[in-house]
């Protein structure tokens, strides 16, 4: 994934969402069983009931026709099932109606400024915190804005899910379950809340209905657990892929870039056969191509050598060959934009639309044009396109990054009755079909919401970069994910890298990576990685699968329930001074520095990490002393 970067970077307030405790995990300075590590289960004060939920379910949900006069031959319904809505919008009268959204509530939410708040964005590099008076963009590239998303005036736009923690009062969450076929957005203002649904101006025939996407609305006592709940119900309707476990390998990007050789590949894949046997995948990133889109031609990027003939080699070695594809986009002067034109999403004028006129045009090669995934052309490209990466180039790994454009807004489709989700959704399961059931797909620069179920992997951050600044971003973006990790995907937290930055905010990194228990691929050059830094790459090339489950908004101390009752803590500094870290158990257990080995001692009730530096972090591991016994 790449996209310019925008300085300077305004460094938030942390106002973050904590993830599900696992069970048997308790809080900080919390009772627990003998021996059991804990973190946090101390009742909390009993919360009034919020308004909320009531007034939703009271309010009058409503259809906005493209022709305002229209409107009323429209009728939406809402079909509660407890707190999970299937609403469907039907059309009673004699004619077609045109339909612009769907208006499922809005209503006023009596909420004060400072309830803090957490919304997902349409596509990956947008997330929204803060509060409903000053909400905050997490990422640096936010819908409204880098994708030129519209956003009614005066409100924040969310997609997919928007979390309220109200003072006083339980933790809300309104969702969608589903996205089969429409955008699902909640806006929120100091004073009102409103959730829709777009509809595109697509026509609904007389005498018929639409059913829409699956509303949930719910309270509870932490957004972890509702979180947890909502990645349950959305994996019952979008399962997630079968892949087992996430991958773990080494990408080219990071250090070589588009400049990529062959020598460059082949002596890090010497370095993992000498150094680092479970490292599994060798990712050949974005500079193989002549141009985007055409992915099969030979590019100057390895001297003129075709990159299939490296992909062989490399799993003739053992090795599993991994490769970066950016399937819907192509290059202004791309063979395939010049053979087949009629392949591409159009403009009003009937031709090929370049994205930069609705949105970012893209970061290289550009500007894009797009594949319109309803075209049966298009998806058989597609599923050719991949067959013959997996057949003959022997790859079961893709990266599919700028996927986003697959579902471009303001064009117009082969199927002119297919809304911006189902031309997407179209296009990857034709991708799929082509990777095979058993290849690993990551979505990087992808819709979040309308790629449930597509992908086995999500990337949940920005490119990592080499400076504090990118550390301390990229791991909040991470982090405030971890509640779709191991349910609706494996998290990708973008590559582990270790030079090129001070010793302590490189340890920072390491431990923020471990805590997504997702995807591992270093980023530095193996080859030339000095020996101090190999030991935490061979430790980080078995991912638990397991994220951090935190029970502060400040993300300072995260737990990773392992096997016989361990637990692994991640200790985080996210400040410019040196900070004490503790967490508490009930009983003796020992603990030890996971990355020295180091034996912190046998410890009783709990533990202390006193005087962490700035931009630092531990990872201890604390066992009860049952274990040890037997």
């Amino acid at each position: 994934m790449r996209v310019r970067l925008l300085l300077p970077v305004l460094l938030l307030p942390v106002l973050l969402l904590p993830v599900l405790l696992p069970p048997g995990l308790l809080a900080v300075l919390s009772s627990a069983p003998a021996g059991a590590a804990a973190h946090d289960a101390s009742p909390s004060p009993r919360a009034s009931p919020s308004p909320l939920p009531a007034a939703i379910r009271a309010g009058v949900p409503q259809a906005v026709a493209a022709d305002p006069d229209r409107a009323r031959e429209l009728v939406v319904e809402m079909h509660w099932d407890g707190d999970e809505a299937a609403p469907i919008v039907r059309n009673d009268s004699a004619a077609p109606v045109a339909v612009k959204e769907i208006v499922l509530f809005d209503i006023a939410h009596g909420l004060a400024p400072d309830t803090r708040m957490y919304g997902e964005g349409l596509q990956m590099l947008a997330q929204t915190a803060g509060t409903i008076a000053a909400p905050e963009d997490v990422g640096d590239y936010p819908d409204r804005s880098h994708y030129r998303l519209p956003e009614p005036a005066g409100f924040r736009r969310v997609y997919g899910v928007l979390a309220l923690e109200p003072a006083g009062a339980p933790q809300f969450i309104a969702a969608f379950a589903t996205c089969s076929r429409f955008v699902g957005a909640f806006d929120i203002s100091p004073t009102r809340v409103r959730c829709t649904i777009d509809c595109e101006g697509l026509v609904i025939p007389a005498k018929s209905a639409w059913s829409l996407e699956s509303l949930v609305v719910r309270e509870g006592a932490s957004r972890g657990e509702l979180l947890d709940d909502l990645a349950k119900r959305i994996a019952r309707v979008h399962p997630r892929t079968a892949y087992p476990a996430p991958p773990a390998g080494w990408c080219s990007w990071y250090c070589f870039g588009p400049a990529v050789t062959a020598k460059n590949v082949l002596d890090n894949l010497g370095a993992m056969e000498r150094d680092y046997p479970e490292l599994k995948f060798v990712q050949i990133d974005d500079g193989y191509q002549p141009k985007m889109g055409d992915w099969l031609d030979t590019g100057p990027g390895f001297g003129g050598k075709p990159v299939q003939d490296i992909l062989r080699e490399i799993k003739s070695r053992g090795r599993e060959p991994a490769i970066w594809v950016a399937p819907f986009i192509a290059s202004p002067d791309s063979k395939i934009l010049r053979d087949h034109p009629d392949w591409f999403v159009k403009g009003d004028d009937g031709k090929p639309m370049p994205s930069d006129r609705v949105m970012f045009g893209g970061w290289r090669l550009g500007p894009w044009y797009v594949l319109d995934g309803t075209h049966p052309e298009v998806q058989a490209h597609f599923e050719k396109l991949f067959r013959t990466m997996k057949d003959d180039w022997k790859v079961e790994y893709f990266k599919l990054d700028a996927i986003f454009w697959g579902m471009m807004h303001g064009g117009r489709f082969h199927d002119p009755k297919a809304t911006r989700v189902e031309a997407y959704r179209l296009g990857m399961q034709a991708i799929r079909r082509g990777a095979g059931d058993k290849s690993y797909i990551l979505g990087c620069n992808h819709p979040i919401w309308p790629s449930l179920g597509l992908i086995d992997g999500s990337r949940s951050s920005l490119d990592i970069g080499r400076n504090w600044t990118s550390v301390w971003r990229t791991g909040r973006e991470n982090l405030l994910r971890g509640w779709q990790n191991g349910t609706l995907w494996w998290n990708d937290p973008d590559t582990l890298v270790q030079t090129g930055l001070p010793e302590n905010e490189a340890r920072f990194h390491a431990t923020l990576v471990y805590a997504t228990g997702g995807a591992m691929l270093a980023g530095d050059d193996l080859a030339t990685l000095p020996r101090d830094k190999m030991p935490i790459v061979r430790a980080l090339s078995r991912p638990t699968g397991v994220a951090a489950a935190f029970n502060d908004l400040a993300l300072s101390v995260g737990a990773v329930a392992l096997a016989n009752g361990v637990t692994r803590f991640a200790l985080f500094n996210w400040s410019d001074k040196p900070c004490d870290r503790s967490v508490a158990f009930a009983g003796k257990c020992r603990v030890r520095d996971a990355w020295t080995g180091e034996d912190l001692g046998m410890h009783d009730g709990g533990f202390a990490m006193r005087a962490i530096p700035a931009h630092d972090a531990r990872l201890i591991e604390v066992v009860p002393a049952t274990n040890a016994a037997r």
